[in-house]
């Protein structure tokens, strides 16, 4: 029987809790050139973030099979997952370190921006070539020698990646909410209390309790900071849906999903309440749903007003 705790893994590894980021693509009128200038940055470093998540997910499968502790021996029961291939990336690299000395300049968020490129840098030709040993099953002609010479230097790269990865997440949501905030604020200035207004509202609260989904190095969900998010964004989507029925048409294809994933958030609070916050306990189950919801939620979202006026 598969246990819990196996599953919530799992669950995490589909969605990588919750993976991508949201890249800005609304403009109000009369947006300063400051806002503008973080927003292009934002999306820069954005761009490059969930191309290169794909390094994530492939070391994640790599570590589904073997034990990282040992290294392979050919003897694995799932050695044919293998690893993912990755993407193509050069247009992003280029583009996020150029934007690394543009204004806003943000000196920790920069910094570790090109310590993350340099990291992937070491780590990316490593997975294309153990992702090319183990499709072509060469393992099974070389008794594992390059599979076993190519852990040992996968897992350094990868645990440096990795800890950059960490860095830059945290640092990113900073520079983003505050993006967010101030975006929010030019788009009622500008606006009002209108289409774009509740998208982005939806959105940024959104993004808010994605952010306190637990994972494996957290499993256990501070519940009171988690009820207080969840009551924000349920007021956002309630705002929408008012507007929305009073002014149909206006979000067409997008107003539904906030309130999905809204019930989504709810069935999952209540199993880690029961699970005193501890998702390893049941409630991963339902990991995998709510992050597959909210990133649909990022990619309507982005065209969810494009025709209004």
């Amino acid at each position: 029987m598969v246990n819990r705790r196996s599953l919530f893994i799992a669950a995490l590894m589909v969605g990588l809790a919750p993976g991508a980021f949201a890249q800005t693509t609304t403009t109000p009128p009369k947006q300063d050139e400051g806002l503008q200038a973080a927003i292009r940055k934002s999306n820069a470093y954005i761009g490059l973030m969930n191309r290169t998540l794909r390094a994530s997910q492939s070391w994640g499968r790599y570590t589904s099979w073997v034990n990282v502790r040992t290294g392979p021996t050919g003897r694995e029961r799932y050695i044919d997952y293998g690893l993912y291939s990755l993407y193509d990336v050069r247009s992003e690299i280029e583009k996020a370190l150029a934007a690394t000395g543009e204004a806003p300049l943000v000196p920790a968020l920069d910094a570790t921006m090109k310590r993350y490129v340099e990291a992937y840098q070491v780590l990316a030709p490593l997975i294309t070539q153990a992702n090319g040993y183990y499709e072509r099953k060469d393992y099974k002609a070389d008794n594992m020698a390059e599979g076993k010479a190519l852990h040992a230097k996968l897992l350094p790269a990868a645990e440096a990646f990795l800890r950059e990865r960490a860095t830059l997440d945290r640092e990113m949501r900073g520079f983003k909410r505050d993006i967010s905030t101030r975006e929010i604020a030019a788009i009622e200035a500008a606006e009002g209390r209108k289409a774009r207004w509740h998208v982005r509202n939806v959105m940024m609260h959104a993004e808010e309790i994605i952010e306190l989904l637990p994972s494996n190095a957290s499993p256990i969900v501070n519940m009171p900071a988690f009820d207080e998010v969840l009551a924000r964004y349920a007021t956002a989507v309630r705002e929408m849906d008012t507007y929305t029925q009073a002014n149909p048409g206006q979000v067409s294809g997008f107003e539904s999903q906030p309130r999905s994933l809204l019930g989504k958030l709810r069935d999952f609070r209540d199993k880690l309440a029961r699970a005193k916050g501890d998702a390893r306990r049941g409630a991963g189950q339902d990991m995998t749903w709510i992050v597959n919801e909210y990133n649909m939620m990022v990619t309507f979202s982005q065209n969810a007003t494009r025709f209004v006026r």
